[in-house]
């Protein structure tokens, strides 16, 4: 499979300008057709006004959000009109709470979502909303990049984190076409346990699987010698002067549908490089 129709989402056209920048080079690299979402976020939580003041006042919300969304469209619009590649641009208005349904409904028909870090100063919280519907309402891999990163040059050297589970597993199916493009993938395992199916070659069954779609890996077994696991992996990563990590994206409910569980969230809060995952 290859990555052929890309996503991206904007809210703040300025402040997105680099995660464009990323998209519309990552779509001519991988010769795809690039479409922008457009979103206009209307931040009004209902029953917090006064009597007689919430209609008057989510009517004014829903214009604001409707008005941000268009400017967005415009610029976005601006932004591409010379650009060498396949592109489109919608539009939509939703709630903080509501973002979820256009996200996911283009999400689901995408290849593969763009997206910043939605933690740090460009971070907001309807940042990490689109983040956690792309993954867990559309189904989508989701690529995370870091704060101003605008380069499609990623992927020679691959972190492919490993821990048997099915979502490390549907992360490095997801992320074939970029194994297949890297110089070297180095299948990262932390504290495999001394009684799981793969005690005797931790790693082997997904380095042969990837062997045979012509991708070189090699395992790097690593004890856990820092508190957490994601900052063993990112460690690992400038160890190697690795410029990707591919994982899986855990979640759990809570009052949205799923939110991201708390080793995803430090990853990509420590994020240095582009992050690719799936759920």
């Amino acid at each position: 499979m290859a990555f052929k129709s890309i996503l991206t989402i904007v809210t703040d056209p300025k402040g997105a300008a680099s995660q464009i920048d990323a998209a519309v080079a990552l779509a001519r690299r991988e010769d795809a057709h690039l479409d922008v979402l457009c979103i206009g976020v209307d931040r009004t939580q209902t029953g917090y006004y006064y009597a007689g003041a919430t209609a008057i006042l989510t009517q004014e919300a829903y214009n604001q959000a409707k008005e941000e969304a268009a400017a967005a469209e415009a610029a976005v619009r601006e932004r591409l009109k010379p650009e060498d590649i396949r592109w489109g641009v919608d539009t939509a208005v939703a709630q903080i709470g509501a973002l979820g349904g256009p996200v996911a409904m283009l999400a689901r028909f995408s290849d593969l979502v763009v997206l910043s870090k939605p933690y740090g100063k460009s971070g907001n919280q309807a940042a990490e909303a689109i983040l956690e519907a792309a993954l867990f309402e559309g189904r989508a891999p989701v690529l995370v990049l870091p704060d101003g990163y605008e380069a499609a040059d990623f992927g020679k050297r691959v972190v492919l984190a490993w821990n048997q589970s099915d979502e490390a597993l549907i992360a490095t199916r997801a992320a074939m076409p970029l194994l297949k493009a890297a110089t070297a993938v180095d299948i990262t395992i932390i504290d495999p346990p001394s009684h799981g199916p793969e005690r005797s070659d931790p790693g082997g069954m997904l380095s042969q699987l990837l062997a045979r779609h012509g991708v070189h890996a090699e395992v790097s077994v690593l004890a856990k010698t820092l508190p957490k696991t994601s900052e063993v992996l990112s460690r690992h990563g400038r160890d190697i002067n690795a410029d990707l990590i591919v994982m899986g994206a855990y979640g759990h409910s809570r009052f949205r549908e799923a939110i991201l569980g708390g080793a995803t969230r430090n990853m990509l809060e420590m994020a240095e490089v582009p992050v690719f995952m799936a759920h």
